[in-house]
């Protein structure tokens, strides 16, 4: 047990400093947020709640919309979503992202709005991504966005932390995909309900900011409120390349004597693994469905469509052709990423292998836009979740994977084990 008078988690220390208050798991507070992001999808409605409370924003530069989940618009309800962000952006002058830069929980850390210690809020549930720079961030429904619009702060109940340390060497063939799937495998869909989901270990240390974006972007889905990781050095250069003299405070830590639970997680002989319809915590190793065929293939979205994501998949097509009776949809999360893709010559290596590349968007992910599953289809995606109707028909099946196991099963047809594409 702790000693409440100076041992706190992360989550703790940040909420204590956005309600200026001691506070600890459980206490109810009245936060000061940081940052607000809704999209175009939550976005307008949050709008409309707020002019209902008054017609000025606490604080424009702490606002950001990004369009990303029917963009460029795809029917004319989204067209008028999107010309309401637009009147509503330059009236409050607040930071709007057009149709332009990508999916929102890339384009917040990439142009700096993300900083350990931040308290953030957005509209998405994906919100929690931005926990992998050390920020305490989640997601909020519209109409509580609308009162962070009004008067920048929301009250939250602190949640205790549950801390998963990872340990071991990740395998070849395995990547940051399979270890948060394998962990959501084993938590349950609600067995981190409203807990701070706290990553750290020695594996952690060594994975990349692109990496710890994929596993705290989906600790929403074993309940989390948040997904979080200590900032370190690898966060501290992230930060920096973006707002430049930015110096990591090293108080944004858990305090090895605070209240916390603790789950140890050994991923030294994990393989790759796969979510089956139609939740994701029906886990599964690859060698159990191994073998599935696939309608489509989609590589991208907020939790894989990274630079890094990408390379994997390029790196395992080769110069190999996809099969024919396959669809094989890729999307940066992002223009950045996509122009990096583009100067490493991965973009013309997909179209030759029978892809389409698409400008940065959701994309099929939120199944409101392109790339829909018809009834009876079995899709393959590297996305974060594979709700009944989730990307189209209630009668199609989604499964889930890392990049890797996408690539391989694109040029196969089927649902594909990487380790047997790698050189000995």
């Amino acid at each position: 047990m702790s000693n409440k008078k100076d041992s706190k988690t992360i989550s703790e220390k940040i909420f204590s400093r956005a309600s200026d208050s001691d506070v600890f798991a459980g206490d109810f507070v009245d936060a000061k947020v940081d940052k607000a992001m809704m999209n175009d999808i939550t976005g307008p409605l949050a709008v409309k709640a707020f002019y209902k409370i008054t017609d000025k924003v606490f604080d424009p530069n702490q606002i950001v919309i990004v369009y990303d989940h029917q963009s460029p618009a795809d029917s004319l309800n989204a067209a008028e979503n999107h010309i309401l962000l637009r009147n509503f952006s330059k009236e409050q002058d607040v930071t709007n992202y057009d149709v332009k830069e990508g999916v929102c929980h890339q384009v917040m850390p990439e142009h700096g709005h993300v900083r350990p210690g931040d308290l953030i809020v957005g509209a998405d549930s994906h919100t929690c991504a931005y926990g992998s720079l050390g920020a305490f961030s989640t997601g909020i429904g519209s109409t509580d966005m609308a009162v962070v619009l009004a008067t920048g702060k929301l009250w939250f109940k602190v949640p205790e932390t549950f801390q998963i340390e990872l340990i071991g060497k990740m395998p070849s063939g395995v990547y940051s995909k399979d270890i948060i799937l394998h962990i959501i495998g084993k938590m349950g869909a609600s067995g981190a309900r409203y807990k701070a989901v706290e990553f750290c270990g020695d594996t952690i240390k060594d994975l990349t900011v692109s990496d710890r974006m994929t596993m705290c972007n989906m600790a929403i889905e074993m309940g989390g409120k948040a997904g979080i990781i200590a900032a370190d050095k690898t966060t501290e250069r992230y930060v920096q390349e973006r707002l430049g003299d930015f110096k990591l405070d090293p108080y944004y830590k858990t305090d090895d004597s605070a209240n916390f639970k603790r789950f140890e997680c050994d991923i030294s002989d994990l393989s790759p693994q796969i979510a089956c319809p139609h939740n994701v915590d029906n886990v599964k190793p690859i060698e159990e469905v191994e073998g599935t065929k696939i309608d489509q293939i989609f590589i991208g979205s907020c939790t894989n469509g990274r630079l890094e994501d990408l390379k994997v998949a390029s790196d395992f097509i080769g110069n190999n052709k996809i099969d024919k009776n396959v669809r094989v949809i890729i999307i940066p999360a992002s223009r950045t990423e996509y122009l990096k893709a583009l100067d490493a010559g991965l973009i013309n290596r997909f179209i030759k292998a029978g892809a389409l590349v698409e400008a940065p968007c959701c994309g099929p992910c939120f199944g409101g836009s392109f790339g829909l599953l018809g009834d009876g289809e079995v899709g393959l995606s590297t996305s974060n979740r594979n709700f009944k109707g989730r990307q189209g028909s209630t009668n199609a099946e989604i499964y889930l994977c890392s990049p890797a196991v996408a690539a391989v099963s694109a040029l196969k047809g089927e649902i594909t084990d990487p380790r047997k594409f790698l050189t000995k």
